[in-house]
């Protein structure tokens, strides 16, 4: 390859490289109170609401409404049906049953959306299902494809205990649903529903990734394994919330390749808001409006270096032009 070549090569890629590095701006930081099991695990900005869930508490919703400068939690409480059969092996979810028995949420409930209708909709890690909250009236399981767990696991996801799926992301109509598949391999499964079943078009797996990533410069740890932790859709496209990179993404929804990542990772490792061990204090809800990104934090109950011990969602600018910027 000549340097000339090389050159123009770079000048091309450049762009691209400083939109993938550039940084949000937090414009506020929420602690929760009123999760008394902590553990946030997922949220979703429902109308003009947002919505939180714990992955240890399998019978409610938090609604977080704005008051005095704080996010104020309002419990909604719901019975759960049967839970239908998942497909995941015996092995698996025997682990799953008993690591509940110690820690509670046997669901375990990993990711929150919603769509236009006032339908939410949560995902079980724990039986790779997910239950659909209608306003008025009783919950139910979506019917979802038989085939489903078995073609992800075919194509090498959730084959391993506690990185199953991690999120969900439905459009507005109620049509299409996407799935996270959290680590070891991560990858993204597409769905959706023409008249009255949910299907998958042409395969479950919309995306497939293994392999590490250098972690923010802050930390100075080696790479770490590719993770999605939840899902977000907004204006029509798909975003990814990647803890381990500090980073959200939008994403192609023809195939999941990635469009555009934006990073959190100066606001979430300034000194004050650090946690000891670092598996502590990750981002594991995303919710996207015009005007900016919250993104909620399981601490596990622990510490962080200025003493707060409490559940946290922070609240960034949207980027100068958007989400949709830059296609």
């Amino acid at each position: 390859m000549t340097r000339r070549l090389l050159t123009a090569l770079l000048l091309i890629a450049l762009p691209v490289l400083g939109q993938a590095q550039e940084e949000l701006q937090l414009q506020a930081e929420y602690a929760l109170d009123g999760l008394p099991a902590g553990n946030l695990s997922g949220l979703a900005a429902c109308g003009a609401g947002l919505w939180a869930v714990s992955d240890r508490e399998d019978d409610r919703l938090y609604r977080l409404t704005s008051a005095d400068g704080r996010l104020q939690t309002e419990v909604e409480l719901f019975q759960v049906p049967p839970v239908p059969t998942s497909g995941l092996p015996w092995g698996v979810r025997m682990r799953i049953w008993l690591v509940s028995q110690v820690r509670g949420g046997e669901l375990d409930f990993e990711g929150l959306s919603c769509d236009a209708a006032g339908n939410r909709y949560l995902v079980s890690e724990a039986h790779a299902a997910v239950l659909k909250l209608p306003p008025v009236g009783n919950p139910e399981w979506l019917a979802l494809p038989a085939n489903l767990v078995r073609q992800a696991r075919a194509s090498g996801l959730l084959l391993h205990f506690n990185a199953l799926l991690e999120g969900v992301a439905v459009d507005p109509q109620g049509a299409r649903l996407w799935l996270a598949a959290e680590r070891q391999q991560r990858g993204l499964l597409a769905l959706h529903k023409p008249q009255s079943t949910w299907r998958c078009a042409g395969g479950c797996v919309l995306l497939r990734e293994a392999g590490d990533e250098p972690a923010p410069a802050q930390l100075e740890v080696a790479p770490q394994p590719r993770d999605f932790s939840d899902l977000a859709f907004f204006d029509g496209k798909l975003f990814s919330l990647e803890r381990q990179a500090y980073r959200l993404c939008r994403r192609s929804l023809s195939d999941g390749a990635v469009e555009r990542c934006w990073s959190f990772a100066a606001a979430a490792l300034s000194e004050s808001r650090r946690y000891g061990p670092q598996t502590f204090g990750m981002a594991e809800g995303l919710a996207l409006d015009a005007e900016g990104a919250w993104i909620g934090l399981d601490n596990g109950s622990q510490r962080r270096n200025d003493g707060e011990a409490r559940p946290l969602v922070w609240r960034f600018a949207a980027p100068a032009g958007g989400w949709s910027a830059g296609k």
